[in-house]
């Protein structure tokens, strides 16, 4: 059990050091290449990317399904069955490749000629990136079973290193636009194509050197594709409620608005992706403590700790969420050279968005430690499917891009506090005193952190004052912190606070 711990340890600090490379890296990138492109190249690559990541989303469904039989086999210790279940999972993206290719050369090729909303001089160029994005699309298909055989085998640092070596590139790539004679939207899709084509090669030669069973032959074992299929198959529902909402809306706002107005949407996913990440990072800590305490029959124990490890995620939400939220348009205008329209206001409500999804997130954790999340699979991805349409008719009706950012609120605000406490109730044995009690210490926490912030932001010049700016910013850590402290914990929490605290000052002292 400790050389178990010791390597779950070893993987998880190559795996935090593989985020915070990659997420510093993927913000410089992002400025660099927004100056390059333009705003309306810029918005341009990531809608027709999209037709693409829509395109995708069966892959994303087959993706656990493919690396919980693989690592399941590998720990059954059946070299056969092993090898197969590799071939069986390879040869199924091929042809999910092969099929995503003919819907996107098609279907897709038609939307991208008729609907899209395309300057004419950049046509062409658009053409191309539609064509190269396919290509890659296909790479990041059959590299799945790859990168599932070193999950499986546990080589965190190879996949940690490689994630590091994909940032980098994405640096090279930067200086090779800044440099380069041809249309940088051109050389941007294909330097990108460049560096998957590379790291897809690199995963391959590395498993075939390393594990006996990637080396392919061309099968389909049909219990197995059966037993992946299916636990895969809840897993469609939801995939393809996510592609339509996140990949589907960028299409959207191209049929609708300008290029701009997808770029300000793109960028303000960005920074919501990097701030989600580290409640995910804390939630994929302690999920697996949920589950086992569970497993053991420590019932109590186990909803216990998830309903203090939802106020934590939370806490760790909104002391993020408030500075952001506040100081939206100057961290803008710091990290960018040129602001799109719509960015600050997709930006601040975005960051609302996280807050109730802390509670969608966590709540499913639940479930998920309960085996029950067929009636989850069911109900949630249907909310998410009426959003596209909702969006699509407000769109219809005139109104601004921001409708699709007030829906977003709308359906995790729904999903958050009503439909996932609604099924943890029913199916995982919570009590509604016990949900509604969590909710209720994070909402006091928010009401008394925020009004203090919030005026000071109204009665200062944050725009252009760093001095005002890092005020209001200081203002904000203040309040949430003695907020959290006095409202958000109990007794015994802050006693093993105090007492971790004191035990770190001993150890440095010594």
């Amino acid at each position: 059990m400790a050389s178990d711990n010791k390597v779950i340890a070893k993987n998880t600090v190559f795996l935090y050091i593989r985020m915070l490379v990659t997420m510093v890296i993927s913000l410089y990138t992002s400025r660099v290449v927004l100056q390059v492109l333009g705003v309306d190249d810029y918005g341009i690559y990531q809608a027709v990317g999209g037709i693409v990541g829509f395109l995708s989303f069966l892959n994303n469904a087959l993706s656990s399904g493919t690396s919980r039989f693989l690592t399941f086999e590998l720990g059954a210790g059946d070299k056969k069955k092993l090898e197969d279940t590799f071939s069986t999972t390879l040869t199924v993206h091929i042809l999910l490749a092969l099929i995503i290719v003919f819907l996107g050369e098609t279907i897709g090729l038609w939307y991208f000629n008729n609907k899209m909303v395309i300057p004419p001089d950049r046509f062409d160029a658009s053409t191309v990136v539609f064509h190269l994005s396919m290509l890659t699309a296909i790479i990041n298909i059959v590299t799945v079973p790859f990168n599932a055989t070193i999950i499986a085998h546990e080589r965190m640092k190879v996949f940690a290193y490689v994630g590091v070596v994909d940032a980098l590139s994405k640096l090279a790539v930067v200086y090779a636009l800044m440099i380069g004679g041809i249309d940088k939207l051109v050389l941007y899709a294909i330097l990108l194509f460049l560096v998957q084509l590379a790291i897809f090669l690199f995963y391959v030669f590395y498993c075939r050197a390393s594990f006996e069973e990637t080396k392919y032959k061309f099968l389909i074992d049909k219990e197995q594709f059966r037993k992946i299929f299916s636990f895969s198959s809840w897993s469609l529902l939801a995939g393809g409620s996510i592609a339509l909402n996140s990949q589907g809306i960028l299409l959207l706002l191209n049929l609708f608005f300008t290029p701009a107005v997808v770029t300000a949407r793109a960028i303000s996913l960005l920074v919501y992706n990097t701030t989600i990440q580290f409640m995910n990072n804390f939630r994929t800590a302690v999920n697996p403590q949920i589950v086992k305490q569970l497993a053991a029959g420590d019932v109590e124990g186990s909803h216990k700790l998830l309903l203090q490890s939802t106020k934590f995620s939370y806490y760790l939400m909104l002391i993020l969420c408030l500075p952001i939220c506040l100081l939206a348009s100057p961290i803008l205008h710091l990290w960018l050279v040129e602001v799109p329209e719509y960015t600050v206001i997709f930006l601040q409500l975005v960051i609302i968005q996280c807050l109730f999804q802390v509670f969608d997130t966590s709540f499913y954790t639940a479930l998920y430690a309960k085996g029950r999340i067929r009636e989850n699979a069911l109900v949630s991805p249907m909310v998410g499917f009426i959003r596209f349409p909702a969006v699509y008719l407000l769109f219809r009706m005139g109104f601004s891009p921001l409708a699709l950012s007030w829906t977003s609120i709308i359906t995790y605000a729904l999903l958050g506090l009503i439909i996932k406490p609604i099924l943890i109730t029913k199916i995982a044995d919570y009590t509604w005193k016990e949900v509604l009690s969590t909710m209720q210490v994070c909402f006091f926490v928010t009401l008394i952190a925020i009004p203090i912030p919030i005026a000071a932001y109204m009665m200062l010049n944050v725009e252009g004052n760093l001095w005002h700016a890092s005020f209001v910013l200081l203002l904000c850590l203040t309040c949430v912190a003695a907020s959290v402290w006095f409202l958000g914990l109990t007794k015994n929490m802050k006693q093993m606070l105090q007492d971790a605290v004191l035990t770190r000052i001993h150890l440095v002292r010594e």
